[in-house]
């Protein structure tokens, strides 16, 4: 898995809070068990006209010429929140976001995200506020998010935000739950080679 370092990208501002997963991937999408497949479900509700899917809703921020081929998300306070599934992380990386900006997110799904290899971003509201602002008047401009400096830039405005320093490692490393494991795999060979016979 390759490491989160930097992103530069396109921002959708959904200017909506209290965006829950049920509204991020519906659950009538949530039979298959794999990751992919999901992000042309995403937003299902709010982005098609139709139940099938067939009928681009016009009105709907993710539909919108400009913002087509973004990879962050820009969002109110608690987004995420409602049921956990993790296939509202899956729906929204394989849409092609690989990072949210919120004032906060739901926990569950703040975990799920990052077990996903997305990275949410937590900054003040007045500090998304601001971003909002910036991306209504700056169609077509990319924002840089930096996860070793933990810095957001917009134009010349520069965003600093927090992250617990284990989540971050994994990001920067490309780790997930199998890479930690394998990165104690000689400990854990040792360990096994020295088990008493009894226990074996």
């Amino acid at each position: 898995m390759a490491g989160f370092k930097q992103l530069s990208g396109l921002v959708v501002p959904l200017d909506a809070a209290n965006v829950d997963t049920d509204a991020i991937i519906p659950k009538q999408f949530l039979q298959a068990i794999t990751r992919v497949g999901f992000g042309k479900h995403l937003f299902h509700e709010w982005r098609y006209l139709d139940v099938e899917g067939t009928q681009p809703n016009p009105d709907f921020v993710l539909n919108y010429p400009q913002y087509q081929g973004s990879t962050i998300l820009l969002a109110r306070k608690n987004l995420g929140c409602g049921s956990s599934r993790e296939h509202a992380p899956w729906a929204l990386a394989d849409y092609g976001f690989k990072a949210m900006i919120a004032p906060s997110f739901a926990d569950i799904f703040y975990n799920n995200s990052l077990n996903n290899h997305m990275l949410p971003v937590r900054l003040t509201e007045e500090e998304v506020e601001e971003l909002f602002q910036w991306v209504w008047a700056n169609e077509g401009k990319q924002i840089e998010i930096d996860l070793e400096t933990q810095t957001v830039k917009a134009g010349e405005k520069l965003y600093h935000f927090e992250i617990d320093e284990f989540r971050r490692h994994c990001l920067l490393n490309g780790l997930d739950n199998i890479g930690l494991t394998l990165q104690h795999e000689a400990k854990i060979a040792e360990y096994e080679r020295n088990i008493p016979a009894f226990l074996r």
